[in-house]
């Protein structure tokens, strides 16, 4: 025992240092750098999240407005796609269409995602936010943030089957494809899992030391979940039983992680501080801060086209008012990162 415990003790500073050098060298093979800047011409500057579809060379940005899309081969915007209200999170669906959520509306919008016609107004619980697809029951799945339900819509159809009762404020959720849906409960610390097939909540996963969670990822080839905290830290979740990993610094108003299948990392744009820590992940779910870049204080959003590697990241500069932080009407563009050879 006693040699094993001088070896073990003289092998401990090698590991060490190859972890050191892992993470450095990650660092420098994982740097992004300003490509272009996207501007829609003025107006509105509210915005919220975007994603790509990257079969339609799409990216849609959720605006104060409605949708904004742009086309990534030819770089055209489309100002207003479709029309909503407070929109939330715009969503690409496999068969062509997109799905919008409307907060000030208590709606969804389902329309054709390169011509705008709407097909269907569908109601929603409270404050619709965060919405996810789940291809195992072909359901879509809006987390309604302020009653804390999720509402269930059926894309074939054009109408909503039910809701689910999870409680709490709801923000980001993710699924696994295998018929279950994670999703961040902000006012509890903690992910509910939902099994989509019997449609209601399964567990809770406890997230000891996170605080107010809202962005969330999942690596599906590791099983890893990693979840965004408001109080500046990110943890890494096992996801096939809750269990707690590891946690690291990150910054001031975290909304979104956003997962690089490609380069295995997460990336979590900090709106309050404009920065962009980006996180690798270990074989036992270890997460390391391998570099953080620069970006714009407001940016606390984004969309990664996993085609072309490149990172959209919407912001606009901000003003205070009585109401707080807003955004100043003409100032909203989108920041294009894309990663060094």
């Amino acid at each position: 025992m006693k040699h094993l415990l001088k070896l073990a003790l003289l092998c401990l500073p090698a590991f060490v240092c190859f972890g050191v050098l892992a993470a450095e060298t990650a660092a420098r093979q994982l740097n992004l750098t300003l490509l272009q800047t996207i501007s829609d011409g003025g107006g509105d500057a509210r915005f919220d999240y975007a994603a790509v579809d990257p079969k339609a060379h799409r990216l849609y940005v959720a605006r104060g407005y409605g949708v904004m899309a742009v086309d990534l081969r030819s770089g055209q915007v489309t100002h207003q796609v479709v029309s909503g209200k407070h929109v939330h999170t715009v969503l690409p669906l496999p068969d062509g269409q997109v799905l919008s959520t409307n907060g000030d509306s208590d709606t969804a919008t389902l329309f054709d995602g390169t011509s705008g016609k709407v097909r269907a107004q569908i109601g929603t619980g409270q404050k619709p936010d965060g919405a996810v697809f789940d291809p195992a029951s072909g359901l879509v799945f809006v987390m309604d943030g302020k009653d804390g339900t999720v509402t269930l819509i059926d894309p074939v159809h054009a109408d909503s089957p039910g809701r689910i009762t999870v409680g709490g404020k709801l923000e980001a959720a993710v699924a696994d494809g295998l018929g279950r849906v994670f999703v961040n409960v902000e006012t509890g610390n903690e992910i509910a899992v939902i099994d989509t097939a019997q449609r209601k909540v399964l567990t809770r996963y406890p997230l000891v030391g996170c605080d107010g969670p809202t962005g969330l990822a999942l690596d599906q080839d590791k099983g890893l979940l990693v979840a965004a905290c408001s109080n500046r830290l990110a943890v890494s979740i096992r996801a096939n039983d809750g269990k707690q990993l590891s946690n690291v610094p990150i910054d001031r108003h975290p909304d979104a992680v956003i997962f690089d299948a490609s380069r295995k990392v997460f990336l979590i744009p900090c709106g309050r501080d404009g920065t962009l820590p980006i996180v690798a992940e270990s074989g036992e779910g270890q997460l390391t801060v391998v570099t953080k870049l620069e970006t714009a204080v407001g940016a606390h959003t984004g969309a990664l086209d996993s085609e072309t590697g490149r990172l959209y990241l919407p912001t606009a500069d901000y003003h205070l008012r009585l109401s707080g932080f807003e955004p100043a009407d003409g100032s909203f563009r989108i920041l294009v990162f894309g990663w060094k050879p």
